[in-house]
């Protein structure tokens, strides 16, 4: 039983956990790194740590709790305590990068996960502090999370650049990849509108084939023969009653839900002596010759040899002005199926590439990466042809 492979931690963790875990990380990297000191004087910041208080953990866990229903003002209030914590007023100091580690955090997280116009939102607020601030706070500025002067805010501004650019480059590969899938998806389903026109381009085509010649042979013999013209409207009855099975089928099958087995059962070379009955009932014969011994084949290359074999028979039927047609099917080739359809008639409308007929068989074997071959033979008459690859696994 397949099971769901786990998220990774990043997406397992929501992000105000991540949030509150950044700040978590601020407050306390400095005293840890001072020695464990948990309390410092007001100006702490130029000391290279800053104050812990309650109240301002209260405010950053609001802030980190509203990250995701109200980014702008989660963000603020983020500001807020960090701007507190640090005591950068009192100090006449500027906050240290390190202290807006949950900040940077958040701008990240709400960069790579809300509209592009949240985003540029939370920026702008981030920025619009870091820049008042340094106008407004003159003196040195200690270095992310130690005590090295940098001189200015400027490491601040640019550790908030950066958070931004990389959470604006997860959204961007998210974006692909989900248009991606989406073009992917189209694709299939393109693709399978396709198969299902060439199967009811096949299956109608052929059936109103038999039916029009069956229709014009008992018009000719109705008074003559009457008993003929009788057996001829039979098989258009059954040719009619064919066709709307297979419809009815196939329509079922693109109404059941996904996850359905399909109870259809799907055409091949075991429906071809019906087929040259059926057509041979009309008035065309069909001589079927079988070559090597017969092996179970895989149900696209048994489904595209049928169609191949169909629609050749109903161009003969339709096109060739042919009394006759031979059909091969030839398995002595290892890893190969091999059919052939020939008639010595005229051959009207059948040049290759003429009507979709020919052209649905020609892009249905490409797809199953065989060779198709179709045009009039040199001593009269027609030939189909088409050499499909089958895999090793499927012999006999």
């Amino acid at each position: 039983m397949s099971t769901t492979p786990a998220p990774p931690l990043f997406r397992r963790l929501p992000p105000e956990a991540w949030v509150g875990l950044a700040w978590c990380v601020a407050v306390a990297y400095p005293a840890v790194r001072l020695g464990g000191g948990a309390a410092q004087h007001h100006g702490a910041a130029a000391h290279g740590g800053w104050a812990f208080t309650l109240a301002d953990t209260g405010v950053a866990f609001a802030g980190a709790a509203l990250v995701r229903r109200l980014p702008v003002p989660a963000v603020a209030l983020l500001l807020i305590a960090a701007w507190t914590e640090t005591d950068g007023w009192a100090g006449g100091t500027q906050v240290p990068p390190g202290a807006l580690l949950a900040v940077d955090t958040a701008l990240c997280l709400i960069t790579a996960t809300r509209p592009r116009r949240t985003s540029r939102a939370v920026f702008a607020l981030v920025m619009g502090f870091l820049v008042l601030h340094i106008g407004l706070v003159r003196g040195n500025t200690v270095g992310i999370f130690t005590g090295t002067h940098i001189g200015s805010a400027d490491g601040a501004a640019l550790l908030a650049l950066v958070a931004w650019l990389v959470g604006r480059s997860v959204r961007q590969n998210r974006e692909h990849a989900e248009a991606l899938s989406s073009r992917a998806a189209d694709e299939a389903v393109t693709a399978e509108r396709l198969r299902i026109a060439r199967e009811m381009h096949d299956t109608v085509a052929h059936s109103l084939g038999i039916v029009a010649l069956q229709a014009g042979a008992a018009r000719r013999v109705i008074d003559s023969r009457p008993e003929r013209a009788k057996a001829a409207l039979g098989e258009i009855e059954t040719a009619g009653r064919d066709t709307l099975a297979a419809l009815r089928r196939m329509l079922v099958v693109l109404r059941r839900a996904a996850g359905e087995t399909s109870a259809t059962v799907p055409q091949g070379l075991a429906d071809l002596d019906r087929l040259a009955g059926a057509t041979t009932a009309a008035g065309v014969r069909v001589e079927v010759l079988r070559h090597g011994e017969q092996r179970p084949l895989p149900p696209e290359i048994d489904l595209a040899a049928f169609r191949i074999i169909q629609e050749s028979v109903t161009n003969v039927v339709r096109h060739a002005d042919s009394g006759a047609c031979v059909v091969s099917v030839d398995h002595r080739t290892a890893g190969e199926l091999s059919v052939e359809v020939t008639d010595r008639g005229r051959g009207r409308g059948t040049d290759p590439g003429s009507g979709f007929g020919l052209a649905g068989l020609r892009e249905r074997v490409t797809l199953l990466h065989g060779e198709f071959d179709a045009g009039p033979r040199a001593d009269g008459g027609f030939r189909v042809a088409a050499r499909l690859p089958v895999p090793v696994e499927v012999g006999p």
